[in-house]
């Protein structure tokens, strides 16, 4: 068990943003509007004005000071990584012909995606109640992988939507059986409209929370305990003192768009956010 645990934080590790070994493509590939979120408006395939020459941040430090807290709660799942080391071999948008830096441009959000469900079939993966399904979910998760293997041609001809239909049907039985083991009534708030809404203290352990507004919630010491969160909003959600252990499908760019606490238990799939002010 021990084992299969470190084998698993392993493959979610390599499921992470890694700068380093990318040409900054989330900075180019991305547009974003003028909002709460971004200082400024930025076209698709138009380099973040902040963006230096070595595909650094030049405001990583103070981005939040900044006004650009959607890059704080942005992750890529390692699609960065992959796009610019695998995908294009080493080679640098910068340096190559135009066509070059757009087919990079194009396949960059196709990956994301790709990598994004890795992360829910490799976490479904290590649920014990989902046993009945794993033989399936090994089966999607390799050919998932074998899809990001694929050319920047055949990545950018992919009906991801259509394969993302298809790991879905496995994900929401993955939910039913993970969740099944708690007793009572399980919460179905599938999609439901919970902004602003007053959760303080609420028992929602096993609930079923996919795709669900959460924006600016009041969940502080609620039990989130098994639910699922898959999709859920959480931006600007109290998450103080909540208990979010055995949550799955949890991941860390919906953690970073909340607000939590030192006594905010989480999953060990994911990392306390720095910004969250620890309480002493």
């Amino acid at each position: 068990m021990l084992n299969g645990m470190r084998e698993h934080q392993a493959e979610q590790a390599e499921l992470r943003g890694d700068c380093e070994r990318c040409f900054g493509l989330c900075c180019v590939a991305l547009p974003f509007a003028a909002s709460a979120d971004f200082a400024v408006d930025k076209a698709a395939g138009t380099p973040c004005r902040n963006l230096l020459e070595d595909h650094r941040c030049g405001i990583h430090a103070r981005l939040r000071q900044k006004g650009f807290t959607g890059c704080t709660v942005y992750d890529c799942f390692g699609a960065g990584q992959q796009v610019s080391q695998i995908t294009f071999g080493g080679q640098d948008w910068r340096t190559g012909p135009p066509e070059r830096a757009r087919h990079m441009f194009d396949v960059f959000p196709v990956v994301r995606q790709l990598h994004e469900l890795l992360w829910y079939l490799t976490e479904a993966l290590t649920l014990p109640a989902a046993r009945p399904v794993h033989a399936e979910l090994r089966e999607a998760l390799e050919k998932t992988e074998e899809l990001t293997g694929g050319t920047p041609e055949e990545l950018a001809a992919l009906d991801v939507a259509a394969h993302r239909q298809e790991v879905n049907v496995l994900l929401l039985r993955t939910s039913e059986l993970a969740r099944a083991g708690f007793k009572g009534r399980k919460k179905d708030r599938r999609g439901a409209d919970l902004m602003g809404a007053r959760l303080k203290g609420a028992d929602l352990r096993g609930a079923c929370l996919r795709g669900a507004y959460l924006i600016a919630a009041d969940l502080t010491g609620a039990d989130l305990r098994g639910a699922d969160l898959i999709g859920a909003d959480l931006r600007d959600a109290d998450l103080t003192d909540a208990d979010l252990t055995g949550a799955f499908f949890l991941t860390q760019p919906q953690l970073n768009a909340a607000r939590g606490s030192a006594g905010t238990r989480l999953p060990g799939s994911v990392t306390r956010p720095g910004h969250w002010t620890a309480q002493v």
